[in-house]
């Protein structure tokens, strides 16, 4: 079985027409609730726009995240901030954080247990976890649409070789309880999110589902694409715009003091 190359990210892309991203995650900071001189580990922090929002907060906020050029912007974009390129099932920080914030990112880290332990060792007694990424059953219709048209064309998209980890509810939960967190708050939701412009699908495919086209010519790159948006026009195109299927968990756990 050949897996798909490795996830490449366009952090210009990213800013320039999936803001939403950062825009969905200004809910998530008020469940956060940062307090002014705590210190905030953003795990897969991006290009830096919710850092920068925690932060103004007067908490003292890390980002983390394994992309260079994501890395790059963020640095750029908050000079004053302090932004680090690691991958996030490795980080160990020199002192531990009050607390975690991570939006839209844990599913892009399908070594969910390894991640979960880093996420405990990186909080202090009695910090917490805030998250939300997406569930079992995100972006279905995209992917069912991604997989016909690929089959078209003769290549075949197996399930084992896709970059997320979308768990159900009890299957995270359960994750983070067996590493020893107190789940408090759990939420799965459907969330239908509206993509930018006439071009929001393909703009999206080459954003999230680029490692799907890399070892396929970009002649017929172009052709699959389009083919993936006249199959899904009848789903996802609603008053002039595309709207991703996009279905999310928000979770709230603790580490708790010791007894």
């Amino acid at each position: 079985m050949q897996s798909l190359p490795p996830h490449t990210w366009n952090a210009g892309l990213y800013d320039s027409k999936h803001h939403f991203v950062a825009d969905y995650g200004e809910q998530l900071i008020e469940l956060l609730a940062p307090k002014p001189g705590e210190s905030i580990l953003d795990l897969g922090c991006g290009t830096g726009h919710l850092a920068c929002k925690i932060a103004a907060f007067g908490a003292r906020v890390v980002g983390v995240d394994n992309s260079p050029d994501m890395i790059r912007l963020a640095c750029q974009n908050y000079p004053d901030l302090t932004f680090i390129q690691a991958e996030s099932s490795d980080y160990c920080p020199d002192e531990p954080f009050d607390a975690i914030f991570s939006n839209a990112a844990l599913h892009w880290m399908p070594d969910a247990e390894r991640v979960a332990a880093c996420m405990w060792n990186a909080l202090k007694p009695g910090g917490r976890l805030v998250a939300e990424f997406g569930s079992r059953g995100n972006i279905r219709a995209i992917l069912t649409g991604i997989n016909q048209a690929l089959q078209a064309y003769g290549y075949y998209l197996l399930q084992e070789t896709l970059p997320w980890y979308f768990p159900a509810l009890g299957e995270y939960a359960s994750l983070l309880e067996k590493q020893g967190f107190r789940v408090v708050y759990a939420a799965d939701f459907d969330r239908p999110t509206p993509l930018e412009g006439e071009d929001g699908l393909r703009n999206w495919l080459a954003m999230f589902g680029g490692s799907f086209f890399q070892l396929i010519p970009a002649d017929q790159t172009d052709e699959i694409m389009a083919d993936i948006e006249t199959r899904l026009r009848p789903m996802l195109y609603r008053d002039g715009r595309w709207v991703a299927d996009y279905r999310r968990l928000r979770i709230v756990a603790l580490k708790e003091q010791a007894e």
